[in-house]
């Protein structure tokens, strides 16, 4: 038996905001934004939140898969834009959706993050531990950006998507999943600083944003996500010309089609809509699936894989049949 996507589910804010609009608040330019990266909007979160967009998200996945609350064994949530630092993200969907008998937790892999709460929930339903899983991939990062960091803030934007996954007799063939945290400094954000009755800190009320070195990121995806998609391919014995899509983490354009290039696989098949949606982190990767999902673009039987790079730095690649 095996793990298998069901039904998937996404939110975008309803606020869009262009390049141009952006051009009207900070020093830059639609052409430098597109030019570096493909990016031409995204979505802002102005009344919604990553637990309103998480929720809304796992509904839709639910639907799409004819999965009730009660069936539900587990809830992931990847996020790192939680809306508290505890309770989890998770949990506050168990309880928005009912899912009383479900464990839920979240985890943090950045962009990573629904890759690696896919693989989890492969694990506990090969281990029957749970017979139907929530995974959801979330972020509000426009309130981790600096506004007038104008070669950071451009890239991201806001969303949830969501995957039911069930006990099926195929689904999800292989995995790989890394991790480098000498390399974090890459992509990081400081948390709240320690402040107590021992520690005289002034900085306590002070909160950080994203910090991102943009060339060593392009440098380690280009050079990681390729290997790690082979690695998954040859566990599961496939051929990358068996794969009818690669879904990837939407960060960049530049980096999609040089590891298209690498792949030796035509960019075709490769789907993007970072166009529209910036870099949505852990929300990246089923937002799109989701997209597709309902595009009617993939087919029982299709061979796609899915591959996550962020933060960490982390890396992640499956490969699965649908």
């Amino acid at each position: 038996m095996a793990a298998a996507i069901v039904g998937t589910g996404s939110y975008l804010p309803q606020r869009a905001v262009s390049n141009r609009e952006l051009e009207k608040i900070m020093d830059t330019t639609d052409e430098w934004i597109k030019s570096r990266t493909g990016i031409e909007q995204r979505h802002i979160a102005v009344e919604e939140t990553t637990d309103s967009m998480s929720v809304e998200a796992a509904k839709r996945a639910m639907e799409n898969a004819g999965a009730t609350a009660e069936e539900i064994g587990l809830i992931i949530v990847g996020t790192v834009s939680g809306d508290m630092c505890f309770p989890s993200t998770a949990c506050r969907v168990q309880s928005a959706i009912g899912a009383k008998k479900a464990v839920a937790f979240d985890i943090n892999a950045a962009c990573s993050g629904f890759l690696f709460g896919l693989i989890l929930a492969d694990n506990y339903i090969k281990a029957g531990q749970a017979d139907t899983a929530l995974v959801v991939g979330a972020e509000t990062l426009s309130k981790m950006m600096d506004w007038d960091d104008r070669g950071t803030c451009v890239l991201f934007g806001d969303g949830a998507g969501a995957a039911v996954i069930k006990r099926k007799p195929e689904g999800i063939l292989s995995y790989v999943q890394g991790s480098d945290g000498s390399r974090g400094d890459a992509l990081f954000c400081q948390n709240r600083p320690v402040k107590n009755p021992f520690v005289d800190n002034k900085a306590a009320f002070s909160l950080d944003y994203a910090h991102m070195n943009g060339q060593e990121v392009f440098k380690f995806a280009v050079r990681t996500v390729p290997e790690a998609i082979n690695e998954a391919l040859g566990q599961a014995g496939m051929l990358p010309e068996q794969v009818k899509y690669f879904v990837l983490h939407q960060a960049n354009i530049r980096i999609i089609e040089a590891i298209a290039k690498k792949l030796g696989q035509p960019i075709k098949k490769f789907p993007t809509n970072l166009q529209k949606c910036g870099n949505i982190s852990a929300g990246s990767v089923p937002i799109l699936l989701d997209e597709m999902n309902r595009k009617g673009e993939l087919q029982k039987g299709d061979k796609i894989v899915l591959a996550g790079f962020g933060a960490g730095l982390t890396w992640g690649a499956a490969a699965l049949v649908w």
